[in-house]
């Protein structure tokens, strides 16, 4: 369930990607659905809106869903999304620019509870040697939502339903997960009904770094905000979202204004990329928890190599693009090993809020998270001001160069300051709320 949650929330994130292309030009879509008159730069603050609510929510939703427990905050946060969603056509052509931009917001500010929800719930279910397998399997459900997502909503905008029928298709997906859930959720194994005594036991032993009396433990907030493999990891994060965000928001637009491909093709070769995401996802966690539970590296060295497979893969195939005139195929080539060489960071530092500290992962999470989805917010509205005009290839590859040396940057960062090791912060003297 938890990684269909990401399913949703992802087809909620991206749906724009596609939609976009639609709604400004109806050529491209169902024509007799009427467009929306926005200029390269008013859809790069757009497609970066979702992110202005959702940075805001990350620090308070870890804390919340570490007291509070994260079935309840999953459920509401992804109803109240789905409901958003649903509605954003009306917004979107009964208002100005400005209106649709904040529903965006609002779908940002209640998907703002999902991840550090889902990292507290992975905390108390995950045994530490198959945490790679499990929090990989569950994470590439935002691999798959967007792999679906992209995919679909290139043939929903061709269809009968035009260009809104994406929105209703998601949103409704997410309202249904909400209520499911709902019926079928738990916090943690303890308090499953269904689930046998050798299983709740066997994860309960496993898991001794976390804390049953973590929901009333004191925030150790100076050594967190002092902790120098966290400070790594935030980097890390950050050089992430500037490059992942920015591919994801605006290749549907480079595959129709520089490879010209109609809206259905665009939406299959946009999805592309992420489909082998979503693969290497599963066949690298199984290899990694294999290195693990053989101990051929420390954990803290696995970490950072699975991570510099995904950044600086994905930095030289970018650097490529960026150098070089790839004709249609290549540039899908490029682009398609960029994203889906990404899957390593699911091993890499994705993982590292639950080695840091797993009585405090959904606070991690949330921190990081939240701080990091700064430069999501910046990518798509730097490269929207850059590529002024969306026909000119050479403004393109300025963005490729960009991306590919920030993701660059951010792994070294990771690798020279980044560990695996539980901190000493784990287990606070104090433990009076």
């Amino acid at each position: 369930m938890t990684f269909l949650s990401l399913t949703v929330a992802y087809a909620q994130r991206v749906n724009l990607s596609v939609a976009i292309v639609a709604m400004t030009d109806n050529s491209t879509g169902n024509p007799n659905f009427p467009t929306v008159g926005w200029d390269s730069a008013k859809k790069g603050t757009i497609l970066s809106s979702y992110f202005w609510g959702y940075i805001i929510m990350q620090v308070p939703a870890g804390q919340l869903a570490r007291r509070l427990g994260p079935k309840y905050l999953l459920c509401g946060s992804t109803m109240i999304c789905g409901i958003l969603t649903i509605l954003s056509p009306i917004f979107a052509l009964h208002f100005n620019w400005l209106g649709f931009c904040f529903t965006r917001v609002l779908q940002g500010l209640s998907q703002g509870f999902i991840c550090p929800s889902i990292n507290t719930h992975m905390a108390k279910w995950a045994p530490p040697l198959e945490r790679s397998r499990i929090f990989s399997f569950v994470f590439c459900g935002s691999q798959f939502g967007t792999v679906l997502t992209l995919f679909v909503a290139g043939l929903l905008a061709a269809s009968p339903g035009g260009w809104p029928s994406i929105f209703y298709v998601t949103g409704c997906s997410s309202v249904l997960w909400s209520v499911v859930w709902y019926l079928i959720g738990f916090d943690s194994p303890a308090s499953h009904s269904h689930i046998s005594d050798e299983e709740k036991n066997y994860i309960e032993k496993s898991l001794i770094d976390s804390s049953p009396e973590s929901k009333t433990m004191r925030t150790p907030w100076k050594d967190v905000v002092t902790s120098v493999p966290l400070w790594a990891l935030l980097l890390t994060q950050c050089g992430q979202n500037w490059g992942f965000w920015t591919l994801l928001t605006l290749m549907p637009t480079y595959m129709s204004k520089i490879l010209h491909f109609d809206i259905a093709s665009n939406g299959f070769l946009s999805s592309l990329p992420y489909f082998c995401t979503w693969i290497l996802t599963i066949v690298f966690s199984w290899a990694s928890d294999y290195i693990n539970a053989k101990q051929f590296v420390s954990l803290s060295v696995a970490r950072k190599m699975w991570n510099t497979l995904a950044h600086w893969g994905g930095a030289l195939a970018l650097l490529i693009l960026a150098l070089t005139n790839p004709g249609v195929v290549m540039a899908v080539m490029l682009l398609t090993i960029a994203v889906g060489i990404n899957a390593g960071t699911y091993m890499g530092y994705l993982t590292n809020s639950l080695d840091l500290a797993p009585n405090f992962a959904g606070l991690l999470m949330g921190i990081t998270n939240g701080f990091s989805n700064i430069t999501s917010i910046i990518g798509p509205i730097v490269a929207g001001v850059i590529v002024y005009d969306e026909e000119d290839v050479s403004l393109w590859k300025i963005v490729f160069g960009l991306s590919s040396l920030i993701f660059f940057l951010g792994n070294l960062i990771f690798i020279v300051f980044g560990t695996a090791e539980v901190q000493h912060w784990n287990q606070p003297k104090s433990m009076n709320s």
